[in-house]
């Protein structure tokens, strides 16, 4: 028991003196960007964009279901050959939206480029007034408090990579 807690004070005084040798800081990077009238006028266009590109798509969608509705009201008239005919042009206009779809919105697709358009260069530059900050502040690592990302920011010296690859090789 008194091992456990001589272990445990050791621990707390070993963090603290890390947090006290350490500057630490974090920023919101949402609350920056949004803060930014550059920001929310890309924002804006984006989603303008956005809008126009599914109105494009609801029509495209629309017509799909206008030659479903056609052709389950005139299936009773066709021949076996003209259902068939029927049926490849309905899936071929559904594959058609399928892929305007992932042309404007998939992982590559125009919205993706758009953003990287007018987003990122506001981005860098919020990103390059940290690490600026950092350096002139004395802040060794700087955490984006709002996002998965983490660090935003971290002085060199405290790369120990190196030092654990060393390490890892002498086993």
């Amino acid at each position: 028991m008194i091992k456990k807690i001589a272990s445990i004070v050791v621990l707390v005084s070993g963090l603290f003196t890390f947090a006290q040798a350490q500057r630490i800081a974090y920023v919101d990077v949402t609350a920056v960007l949004e803060s930014m009238p550059e920001y929310q006028k890309a924002q804006e266009q984006l989603d303008k964009a956005a809008t126009a590109w599914r109105q494009e798509i609801a029509q495209e969608q629309d017509k799909v279901k206008g030659l479903y509705s056609k052709f389950q009201a005139e299936q009773v008239l066709l021949s076996e050959e003209m259902k068939k005919t029927r049926e490849e042009e309905i899936m071929a206009k559904e594959k058609e939206v399928r892929e305007l779809q992932r042309i404007k919105f998939g992982p590559e697709g125009a919205l993706f480029k758009k953003r990287e358009e007018l987003v990122k260069p506001i981005q860098d530059k919020v990103y390059s007034t940290i690490e600026r900050f950092a350096q002139d502040k004395g802040f060794e690592f700087i955490f984006d408090k709002g996002s998965a990302s983490g660090m935003l920011y971290a002085d060199k010296k405290n790369d120990k990579t190196e030092d654990i690859k060393a390490l890892v090789k002498k086993g």
